[in-house]
C-alpha cells in the first residue's frame, strides 16, 4: 500500500514539473519574441477582440461606488522620444502604448482628437490633430512611425506642437469652443536644449502638460516641463516594458466625471457641458428663473382689432342680406296668396 502510494506521489512530481516546465517554455517564446513579432501578435490578439471605443460612459471605482467616467473632449498631442537610446524594441512598446491610449477615449470630430509629433534631432509630425477622426486609421498610423534615431531635441519638439500642432489650421478647436488641449511628453533621457522657457509659454497658452519619463529620464527636466500640480502631472516608470502600465492612470487622469449622473436639480432634462450642466424642459415647457424646474407654456389669445372690425362688418352685412331677403320672400308669399284668392273668386 505505502508502494502504491510513494508510486502515485512520485508520477504527480512528475506531471507537475512537466507542466511547470512547459509554462515556463512558453513565457521564454514571449520575452524573447522579436520587436516586430511582439507588435504583430499584440495587433492581432485587439483584432478578435472587441473594440474598446469608449462609445458609452465607462465605470470609474471611486470609493468603492460606481460612478459614470466619460473622457472628456481634448485636442491630444503625443510629443514622442525616438533618439538612438531608445532600442527599436522599446519604441514598438510606445507605440502599443500610445495604441491603448487612443482604445481609453472618445476619438472623433466632436470628441477628442489626436495628434502625434516625433523627435530626436530633428522633429517631425507623424500626424495632425485633423489628420485621423476615427480610432481604425489612427492606431493603424500610429504603428507605421519609425524612430528619427539621433539626438534629443525636447524643447524644439515642443515648440513644434505649440506653433504647427496645436492651431486651428491644423485641427486644433477655436478658445470659443472650451475644449482642452493637452500635451504628453514621452522621453527617456535629458534633453539636449532649453525646455523650461518653451515649456513656460506653452503652459501660459493653456496647454496642459503631462512629462513621462522612462528609465535614464532627467526628472528635473520632467518637472521643468510638466504642469502643475507636479505629483500629478509627472509619471516615471523603470523600462519601456512596463509603460503601458500607464494607460489606466491617463484614463482616470483624462476621463470627466458625468455631472448629469452624479445628481442634479433639473425637473425635465440635464445636458452635459463639458465639467458642467445646464437644463432644459420638453417641449410645451418653459424654463423658470431658478434655471432647474419648468411651468407649462400658457396660450395666450390675442385679438386682432382690424380682424374684428372685418367680421362685424361681415356679420352686420350678412345680417342686412338675410333681412332684405326675407323682406322679399314674404312679399312673393303675399303675392302668391292674393293670386289664389282672386282664382278662387272667379270659379
Amino acid at each position: 500500500m505505502k508502494s502504491l502510494f510513494g508510486g502515485l506521489v512520485c508520477c504527480f512530481s512528475v506531471l507537475t514539473w512537466e507542466v511547470h516546465g512547459t509554462y515556463k517554455a512558453k513565457d521564454f517564446t514571449l520575452q524573447s519574441d522579436s520587436p516586430e513579432s511582439y507588435t504583430t501578435n499584440r495587433l492581432s490578439a485587439r483584432s478578435r477582440a472587441p473594440d474598446r471605443a469608449m462609445s458609452t460612459p465607462r465605470t470609474l471605482d471611486t470609493r468603492g461606488k460606481g460612478a459614470q467616467c466619460k473622457s472628456r473632449p481634448l485636442d491630444l498631442v503625443f510629443i514622442i522620444d525616438s533618439s538612438r537610446s531608445v532600442r527599436p524594441g522599446e519604441f514598438e512598446k510606445v507605440k502599443i502604448f500610445l495604441v491603448d491610449m487612443v482604445d481609453t477615449l472618445d476619438v472623433g470630430p466632436t470628441a477628442t482628437r489626436v495628434a502625434v509629433v516625433n523627435y530626436a534631432s530633428t522633429v517631425k509630425i507623424e500626424f495632425l490633430l485633423k489628420t485621423h477622426l476615427n480610432k481604425v486609421d489612427m492606431k493603424q498610423a500610429l504603428m507605421r512611425i519609425q524612430p528619427l534615431a539621433t539626438g534629443t531635441m525636447t524643447g524644439l519638439a515642443i515648440r513644434t506642437a505649440l506653433e504647427k500642432a496645436f492651431t486651428e489650421q491644423s485641427g486644433a478647436r477655436p478658445p470659443s469652443q472650451n475644449i482642452g488641449k493637452v500635451a504628453i511628453i514621452v522621453t527617456d533621457g535629458r534633453p539636449q536644449d532649453q525646455v523650461e522657457e518653451v515649456s513656460a509659454t506653452a503652459r501660459a497658452s493653456g496647454i496642459e502638460i503631462y512629462a513621462v519619463g522612462v528609465d535614464r529620464a532627467d526628472i528635473q527636466s520632467l518637472q521643468l516641463m510638466a504642469s502643475n500640480p507636479l505629483n500629478a502631472h509627472v509619471f516615471y516608470v523603470e523600462t519601456y516594458g512596463v509603460i503601458e502600465q500607464l494607460t489606466s492612470k491617463f484614463r482616470e487622469t483624462l476621463c470627466g466625471l458625468d455631472p448629469c449622473a452624479l445628481g442634479h436639480g433639473c425637473q425635465h432634462i440635464c445636458v452635459n457641458s463639458n465639467a458642467s450642466y445646464y437644463c432644459k424642459c420638453r417641449e410645451g415647457f418653459v424654463l423658470n428663473e431658478d434655471k432647474k424646474t419648468c411651468q407649462k407654456v400658457k396660450a395666450v389669445v390675442t385679438m386682432d382689432p382690424c380682424k374684428c372690425e372685418a367680421r362685424l362688418a361681415f356679420q352686420k352685412q350678412t345680417q342686412e342680406s338675410f333681412l332684405t331677403l326675407t323682406a322679399r320672400l314674404d312679399d312673393l308669399t303675399h303675392r302668391v296668396q292674393r293670386l289664389e284668392r282672386t282664382a278662387g273668386g272667379r270659379m
